[in-house]
């Protein structure tokens, strides 16, 4: 089995690279990133292709998957390229797929697609697809699931999967999370945990999270079983006030949301922080998931507990730790096409 991986360098592309060497059925593995990589895999063949404006057809010619990842987060202030790379970028990728007659494509998409949902029980992935609109990284991913209803309704011989993952950390993603979140201005010193004063504590504040790791193997059922249609990813347990207090051993602070949102975009508009204020009301308003359908569909059981992924994270960005791809690197760069975070 020949497959091909968009944004395959960064925090969700490496994992799914990974998974995808450890996979007998996978012979041959060409993972495409904008900008070029020293890193070395079994059957891994890394190709510089910039998803915007290179060739996508003749590389996708005899590939029996398309697994697209590729995504822009930052320059958050830079909406026209965000759109010209999330949107057309993947509007060029489906159109590609069904013209090198690729016959399973399989799309990482989000929790932040869905509209604002319950935080006191889990929704399927029938809950709607369309966004929550104060977020733009939200309305981008719920354009792409109008591309992919339309791709599936034009096309009802290509096999499509959508992922829709929750927050996915993991300890080599530390630097670029940082980086793309959290802004070069805060030092490494400053992420340890006797130095967090408080909890936030706010009933709308509940959210989940998954290990990349976690999110590569979803992807490499999903490939091997033929899957389609929609699956959520998150581990558990659901990251809300008390299990974050529980976590840190910090107290609970009372901190109503138009705090928060004060907050949060007084940082971003002194541009302390590149993180635009979206991904807040992300975090407030994204619904739970359930993740019934991929275990009894996959088979897939996350080894890593949410809190686990968090603490790593956390960890990592103490250390320093750092990946071997550019995406991924310590000193990488401000803007890059690569999975992200939710």
């Amino acid at each position: 089995m020949r497959v091909i991986v968009t944004g395959a360098t960064g925090n969700i592309g490496t994992s799914v690279v990974q998974s995808l060497t450890q996979e007998p059925a996978v012979s041959e593995i060409i993972g495409l990133a904008r900008r070029p990589t020293d890193l070395r895999l079994s059957k891994t063949t890394f190709k510089t292709v910039d998803v915007v404006k290179d060739d996508l057809v003749s590389l996708f010619r005899g590939a029996d998957a398309v697994i697209h990842l590729a995504w822009m987060i930052q320059p958050s202030r830079d909406r026209e390229q965000l759109e010209a790379v999330n949107v057309d970028g993947s509007r060029r990728v489906f159109e590609a797929v069904v013209r090198s007659q690729v016959p399973h494509l399989l799309v990482s998409s989000s929790v932040g697609a869905y509209a604002p949902g319950p935080k006191d029980r889990e929704v399927d992935e029938s809950w709607p697809t369309t966004g929550i609109q104060s977020s733009l990284y939200s309305r981008q991913k719920a354009a792409v699931e109008r591309l992919l209803d339309a791709l599936e309704f034009d096309q009802p011989g290509l096999k499509v999967t959508r992922m829709r993952p929750g927050l996915s950390f993991k300890r080599d993603a530390s630097a670029e999370i940082k980086r793309l979140f959290i802004g070069r201005l805060f030092p490494r010193a400053m992420f340890r945990r006797s130095l967090i004063p408080f909890v936030p504590g706010n009933p709308d504040l509940r959210f989940q999270a998954v290990h990349s790791s976690d999110v590569g193997e979803a992807f490499r059922l999903a490939l091997i079983r033929q899957a389609e249609g929609a699956f959520n990813l998150a581990a558990s347990p659901v990251l809300d006030s008390n299990t974050l207090a529980r976590a840190f051993e910090k107290k609970i602070v009372p901190m109503p949301s138009s705090v928060m949102s004060a907050m949060f975009a007084t940082s971003y508009h002194l541009r302390l922080q590149p993180a635009d204020p979206g991904w807040l009301d992300l975090a407030l308003h994204a619904p739970l998931m359930s993740t019934a359908r991929a275990t009894e569909e996959l088979g897939w059981v996350p080894l890593y507990s949410s809190v686990r992924a968090l603490l790593e994270l956390f960890d990592g960005l103490r250390e320093g730790k750092h990946g071997a791809t550019l995406p991924l690197a310590a000193n990488g760069p401000a803007s890059s096409v690569t999975p992200m975070l939710f």
